[in-house]
């Protein structure tokens, strides 16, 4: 871990003045606010205001199972292939998990470097964790051999609350990926840099519906790309939208990971997934993957 790559994603939360290293794994700013880092490779800047709890190891493991497994990779590499457009080089992901969408992208711009925020510390330290053990060095051929430049994607994390002012400074990064999380628009559109791009993944209501069919998953609201857009419309543009899905064959295993991993764990047990879902059968994939622009200026109301 590089403190100071680290610390020029951050601000102070207290302050709001840049954070820098002050020696050993302390981060601290000029006011004298200080904050230690770990040698995992994040720090956790969320303080005692938050009362949501972030996911567990759990529903990360579950959630680590079902995406390691392959059924989303058409996902991961429609959004790696809008945001790899950008050739972006600085990337910040919120709401990361495990990591999984942040490799595709970094695997695909080594050279950007990449911050994982998650209100879960498990799933920040998951993600920088996965990051340093899923790259390959990868040479810069178009120099001459001997001065070939290796370049590994430098992914840090931050521990923090996507609802509060986010601990992060103004217009550090050029994407910004969110992922089935949390929302909060003005600040996105703080720390995105000018024309930067906000590319956000939500579900369709046909999404999993088999499973909804049989009991094992909640119900999805329709039109969330639609709600979305209008939610997001004074501070930046919808660019692109492209839609993503398929139907594949899912077992018990696979069932109970896919519901294990999100919100519908908190309702379903393994033997309600082993009674209703005894065999192997389709099951609908649905996803909107949307590329909004930043506004250079909000337009919120007078």
């Amino acid at each position: 871990m590089s403190l100071q790559t680290l610390s020029e994603w951050l601000r102070c939360p207290n302050c709001l003045s840049p954070l820098t290293p002050a020696g050993g794994l302390v981060l601290r700013c000029t006011a004298g606010h200080s904050f230690d880092a770990n040698r995992r490779g994040y720090v956790s800047l969320l303080g005692g205001r938050s009362h949501v709890v972030g996911d567990n190891a759990a529903m990360l493991d579950a959630r680590t199972a079902f995406l390691e497994a392959g059924w989303y990779d058409d996902l991961r590499t429609a959004l790696t292939t809008l945001v790899a457009a950008e050739d972006p080089t600085r990337v910040l992901d919120i709401g990361c998990g495990t990591g999984f969408y942040l490799r595709g992208v970094t695997d695909a711009c080594p050279e950007a470097a990449a911050l994982g925020m998650d209100l879960s510390p498990v799933a920040v330290a998951r993600t920088v964790a996965g990051s340093r053990q899923g790259h390959a060095a990868v040479a810069d051929v178009s120099l001459p051999e001997p001065a070939q430049a290796v370049h590994v994607a430098q992914v840090d994390g931050l521990v923090a609350d996507v609802w509060a002012d986010l601990p992060v400074r103004t217009g550090v990064a050029d994407v910004l990926l969110n992922v089935f999380a949390p929302r909060n628009p003005a600040e996105f559109h703080r720390v995105l840099r000018d024309d930067g791009l906000l590319a956000v993944v939500v579900p369709h209501d046909d999404h999993l519906r088999e499973l909804r069919d049989a009991g094992l998953a909640l119900d999805i609201p329709p039109n969330k790309a639609e709600d979305l857009r209008v939610a997001l419309e004074p501070w930046f543009a919808l660019e692109t939208l492209i839609g993503v899905s398929g139907r594949h064959r899912l077992g018990a295993g696979d069932v109970a990971a896919v519901i294990g991993m999100g919100p519908s764990a908190h309702h379903t047990g393994t033997e309600t997934i082993a009674d209703r879902w005894p065999e192997t059968r389709p099951v609908t994939f649905s996803f909107d993957v949307l590329g909004f622009r930043r506004r250079a200026v909000p337009l919120l109301p007078r």
